[in-house]
């Protein structure tokens, strides 16, 4: 009977000391547990996400003599892990020395090597090189090292032998991608099942939580699994990592499929703990059938812990949040609040002339509800100030002595506020809270710009960035009834009609909020941004034309006749909003705060985007010449 463990473990990216005892101190409790196999997560030493860290000679030597630690502590136990491997000898594609992202197989103090792979460790075979994954910018592949030895992939593909008292099991061992490869060419699983009789196989993940992808995984890794008739067991850490611009977070979801493809042992997410399964047992354990969840179901345990871990990370303990009462302030209020505790937030209001007095006692009472400090900055004094300076001070001409004065436009005054707001008042106190402040914005607002540069775009974490306005009206509700299971965010906040007050035209108390018409524009920018084949203006033109474009959005239907009658009208609204996702927001997503991420695709470095303006194709053109010269109203 062959006993594993798979230790789903935080791992700290860029702390291989921390890591290598984190290692160890499982590897200790395995032991004791009778444990005969352990299995650690890719990467578990070095941490995955680390940037160009790759590039440091001292932290890649680290890593190794970690490494040899590890391998040192396997006495009476066999342990699989990954981490960095190195070969001095030989030189990556940008000339510096050889990495490989490798699995690691240790038993009684010794390697265990593979049967037919040149080094005594085995190496990721597939790379990802989309979203947030640069892997081939820092490692060697095994396709690659294959072409250099004058070899084919698959003879390098290799099982593992690993003898357990009187037996020998011949393990298909995977690193993370090598199990995602309907989308290849090459299947390593495919190669490793059809050359050898496997008992079971591993598969060592660092794979960052986005929505939908566990259920994505039990579908593929459960159909490889029946198709094999073999079991598979994923392992996958938990924690936080970052590239600098996005956070993501690591929820483990280890899981045990049986030779059915059933689900027979899952860990919790975001839980560190070890999964023991006997191998020989596994179908008498009973089926587990993951619970459908709701998308807030699913979002606010990867907030929440991706908030907490970020916050300690950088050992930031008090923050300071703009409560306009509004929507996403009170999101905002209400989950920072749930992390730190209302002891640690501070809410601040800040009316203008503009802010209504509903919008002003919403946040009273929200402050209230949630057991925060509270204050009340009005900024109308010092904005008035500001304009007053900058159309009345002269502007000099030394070379003729003219004078001329600036206007302020009404355009202008807006953006005013927002920044003395942000760049006056809440960083000062944050200052003097001993903390940070927070960025409110959401996915809709960051994908056009939607925001004042240095005004309610800063902060040090835009933690609701990656979710869009529908999805902020969910995590409210579920925050009332799951959270805090009361209502602390008032409903007169989620009733109210979204709009930045800072403007007579913004007037909550006529109806007038937003440009935005959340409902439509929402689906219309997720296309732009989350789309595996992103949408551009031709594709959203050509479903207008065909009557398509709701359900091809995912929106409800007959919103695009509500909001725009004509052809027209539909045009130059798709146009308003695409020259500013292409325009201007690129520059404030380029200088935004890093971006908690729980989509399918984040911005920041899941998202690479350059600053090259709007761009309308040939069949574009075409099709709106056509609309608009024989179509006055939706088709």
């Amino acid at each position: 009977m062959l006993k594993i463990a798979l230790a789903q473990i935080p791992v700290i990216p860029g702390h291989p000391a921390k890591n290598a005892e984190t290692i160890r101190k499982y590897i200790h409790t395995a032991r004791e547990a009778g444990t005969d196999l352990i299995v650690f997560p890719e990467m578990a030493v070095s941490g995955y996400l680390l940037g160009d860290t790759w590039e440091q000679p001292a932290f890649l030597e680290d890593c190794e003599i970690y490494g040899k630690e590890i391998i040192a502590d396997t006495q009476d136990i066999a342990v699989m892990f990954g981490n960095v491997a190195i070969d001095p000898a030989k030189k990556n594609n940008d000339g510096r020395v050889r990495k490989y992202n490798a699995l690691f197989t240790a038993q009684n103090g010794a390697l265990i090597a593979p049967e037919t792979f040149p080094y005594p460790f085995l190496i990721k075979t597939l790379l990802p090189n989309y979203r947030e994954f640069d892997d081939s910018r820092y490692f060697f592949s095994l396709p690659k090292l294959a072409q250099e030895l004058g070899k084919k992939p698959a003879d390098l593909i290799s099982p593992l032998k690993l003898k357990i008292r009187d037996k020998t099991y011949t393990i298909g061992v995977l690193l993370c991608e090598d199990g995602w490869s309907d989308d290849y060419t090459l299947s390593p699983l495919q190669i490793l099942s059809a050359k050898n009789r496997l008992d079971f196989v591993v598969n060592l993940s660092a794979s960052p939580y986005t929505l939908g992808k566990n259920e994505k995984r039990h579908c593929v890794f459960g159909r490889q699994a029946a198709a094999i008739h073999t079991p598979i067991l994923y392992i996958n850490n938990v924690g936080i990592q970052n590239n600098g611009k996005t956070v993501y977070t690591f929820d483990g979801d280890s899981t045990v499929y049986d030779r059915r493809g059933l689900i027979r042992a899952a860990a919790k997410a975001y839980q560190e703990t070890l999964l023991s399964v006997t191998l020989e047992a596994l179908e008498e354990m009973p089926e587990i059938s993951p619970p459908k969840k709701t998308e807030a179901e699913n979002i606010f345990p990867a907030l929440a812990y991706g908030l907490r871990h970020f916050l300690s990370a950088i050992k930031m303990k008090r923050v300071v949040i703009g409560l306009s009462g509004g929507i996403d302030s009170a999101v905002a209020a209400a989950l920072y609040c749930h992390v730190l505790g209302p002891k640690n937030i501070l809410l601040i209001n800040m009316p203008s002339r503009f802010t209504s007095t509903t919008t002003q006692e919403l946040a009273v009472q929200l402050a209230k509800n949630l057991d925060c400090r509270y204050a009340v900055f009005p900024i109308q004094e010092s904005v008035d100030f500001t304009i007053r300076q900058i159309e009345t001070i002269p502007l000099c001409d030394l070379s003729n002595e003219t004078v001329e004065h600036l206007t302020v436009s009404s355009y202008m005054a807006e953006n005013i506020q927002a920044r003395d707001r942000s760049s006056r008042i809440l960083a000062a106190a944050a200052a003097a809270f001993g903390g940070g402040f927070s960025c409110n914005a959401n996915k809709a607002e960051t994908t056009v710009g939607y925001s004042t540069l240095y005004g309610d775009h800063a902060g040090f974490l835009a933690a609701l960035a990656d979710l869009w306005k529908y999805q902020i009206y969910d995590l409210a509700r579920y925050l009332n009834q799951a959270v805090y299971c009361r209502e602390v965010i008032p409903q007169a906040v989620i009733d109210l009609p979204p709009s930045a007050e800072l403007s007579a035209a913004q007037s909550i108390e006529k109806g007038q909020g937003d440009p935005l018409r959340y409902p439509y524009h929402d689906f219309l920018f997720r296309a732009f941004i989350e789309r595996w084949e992103k949408a551009t203006p031709q594709d959203i033109l050509e479903w207008y034309a065909t009557g398509t474009l709701e359900k091809e959005l995912g929106c409800a239907p007959d919103l695009v006749c509500q909001y725009f009658p004509t052809a027209a009208d539909f045009i130059a609204d798709l146009e308003r909003w695409w020259e500013l996702f292409t325009g201007l927001a690129v520059a404030k997503r380029i200088q935004s705060p890093p971006i908690l991420a729980v989509s399918r695709r984040a911005y920041g470095f899941d998202h690479r985007e350059a600053q090259n303006g709007s761009y309308y194709t040939k069949k574009y053109r075409a099709l709106k010449a056509r609309l608009l010269l024989g179509q006055k109203s939706h088709p």
